[in-house]
């Protein structure tokens, strides 16, 4: 997994469990106290799982692709035109004078700058959709897990993906994607910016 996609792994998966915790504590406040400590039930979800299997997370992914390769398709001409450029730099080397040499070299990593900002830019706007339509899925898939939490009378949720060892723990993440796949089958991702700190974030990583 890339940091990126950690990232937007760990934004989306913090959000979900806020609003898991949020219903929660009510519950818990509303509970008689007694003088026996309550029985722990744990239950464990794999959102990894969840993601990649649900309608929406299967959704979700199909648009990145076309996504993709719509973008490709679009800047494919820039990017063929500039490696014909490069060669025609480089067969000319030995004839240019040293000085128009340089300027043409300059101006070639100009070019390729402003191409790689254009990809830069693209890709931030395709990170940008997916992770609102991620949001989306979260405020669906709470009250999910509230509501399984609550028929189980489960006292904790666990993410599989935080657990070194729970063999007590019973998996619900089957559950949840039947629920979450009746409840949101889908979700658009539409190119939008990213967020300004988790696009300060990933260019300090970058350097």
């Amino acid at each position: 997994m890339t940091k990126k996609s950690l990232l937007t792994r760990t934004i989306l998966v913090a959000g979900i469990f806020l609003l898991v915790a949020s219903g929660f504590d009510a519950a818990l406040a509303a509970a008689p106290v007694s003088g026996a400590a309550p029985v722990a039930r744990v239950l464990m979800v794999d959102l990894r799982r969840v993601m990649a299997l649900s309608k929406v997370g299967q959704d979700i992914q199909k648009q990145v692709a076309d996504l993709k390769h719509q973008a490709q398709a679009e800047l494919s001409g820039e990017g063929q035109a500039l490696q014909r450029d490069r060669a025609a730099l480089e067969q000319q080397a030995a004839i240019l004078a040293p000085d128009v040499k340089a300027r043409k070299a300059r101006d070639f990593d100009a070019r390729v700058a402003a191409f790689q900002k254009k990809l830069q830019q693209r890709g931030g706007l395709i990170q940008g959709g997916v992770l609102k339509a991620q949001q989306q899925v979260e405020q669906a898939l709470g009250p999910v897990l509230q509501g399984i939490m609550q028929e189980r009378r489960a006292t904790v949720l666990l993410d599989r993906s935080a657990v070194l060892l729970a063999p007590n723990a019973i998996d619900v993440t089957g559950d949840v994607i039947r629920r979450l796949d009746m409840k949101m089958p889908t979700a658009k991702v539409v190119l939008t910016p990213l967020p300004q700190g988790v696009a300060q974030q990933q260019a300090a990583e970058e350097q």
